[in-house]
């Protein structure tokens, strides 16, 4: 228990004086004291999820920056991030490199058209940004990427079936990568396709993944078909014509973007195409974005709160 005590310090300072119940007396800004009260009720809502803004239209040139401009300054770093938050961008943390091969026994290493999806839904903890770079693509064509606005698709679920909606963020699904004999991974838990920010109630992560996903044995036929009709709805939006974003990648220029929430695909191809690319977890690129965007000064006044305000560090996540 604290005890208020009128401040020694002048109006102007917005301090408060606290004193514990052991007699220990601290002073704190009331602005801290405020971003950090409790006890608030909370009304009672019906099931609601809301989108966070799109920037961009699936349609629309995407934004490019050279690599030059990004390793020169912060400045460029923070403009590349922007970009990134907003959607999706052209031009990295550990790389791969691969060529379609069967033996990894795994979609990715063919040749053949791959639907709109996002990667890593098997790990506990999906990577937040994935890159692309095509090397080099000889006798043979196609390949051409497909991106799809995750949140976008997840609009229009909710204005035309928010049934539908609340179904995929829900029933939890389980997801599995055990096509080699050496592997087997699986998340800590099953997760829904939509997750849900319990602070905003705001859409933060996609995992959706037709290839991935395990058979699942927990719920009953009315869950069912519930969530069946849902993502039979949402793999309807994320066909649809004017939601889709094709684009041929080229040697020279590289393609991020933010894998919770875009979907990613690819037509099928000839000849011999070698592709690279890379991974970057949600902490680090969250953790830099803010740090840029607002100073240490600014993120370290305002850790553990959270406010639903475009000049909040808690916003972007």
């Amino acid at each position: 228990m604290f005890q208020v005590y009128p401040s020694r310090y002048k109006a102007k300072d917005s301090r408060h004086l606290l004193e514990g119940s052991d007699g220990h007396r601290s002073v704190y800004p009331f602005k801290w004291l405020s971003a950090y009260a409790n006890g608030k009720r909370m009304p009672e809502k019906s099931w609601s999820m809301k989108i966070r803004l799109h920037k961009s239209k699936s349609e629309q040139p995407k934004p490019t920056v050279s690599y030059s401009e990004v390793m020169s300054d912060d400045k460029s770093l923070l403009k590349w991030l922007d970009y990134i938050v907003s959607c999706v961008m052209k031009p990295p943390s550990g790389f791969w490199d691969f060529t379609a091969d069967l033996t990894f026994k795994d979609t990715a290493y063919t040749t053949e058209l791959l639907g709109a999806h996002t990667d890593n839904t098997y790990f506990t903890d999906p990577a937040r940004l994935q890159l692309f770079h095509l090397l080099s693509h000889t006798d043979g064509d196609g390949g051409a990427s497909l991106l799809v606005d995750g949140f976008r698709a997840a609009e229009f679920l909710r204005d035309e079936n928010n049934n539908h909606c609340e179904y995929l963020a829900s029933i939890p699904q389980p997801f599995h990568a055990s096509g080699n004999e050496d592997t087997c991974i699986q998340p800590v838990t099953q997760a829904p396709v939509f997750s849900i920010h319990p602070e905003f109630q705001q859409l933060y992560q996609i995992r959706w993944n037709n290839y991935d996903r395990a058979p699942k044995k927990d719920w009953n036929l009315v869950q069912q078909t519930q969530w069946h009709a849902a993502a039979r709805h949402f793999n309807d939006i994320i066909q649809r014509p004017e939601m889709q974003y094709w684009t041929q990648l080229e040697p020279g220029t590289a393609l991020i973007f933010d894998n919770w929430r875009m979907l990613h695909g690819r037509s099928a191809f000839t000849g011999k195409r070698r592709m690279c690319g890379g991974y970057i977890n949600n902490d680090d690129f969250v953790s830099k974005y803010r740090l840029l965007k607002f100073g240490r000064k600014g993120v370290m006044s305002r850790v553990g709160t959270f406010y639903e305000h475009l000049g909040h560090p808690s916003y972007y996540y």
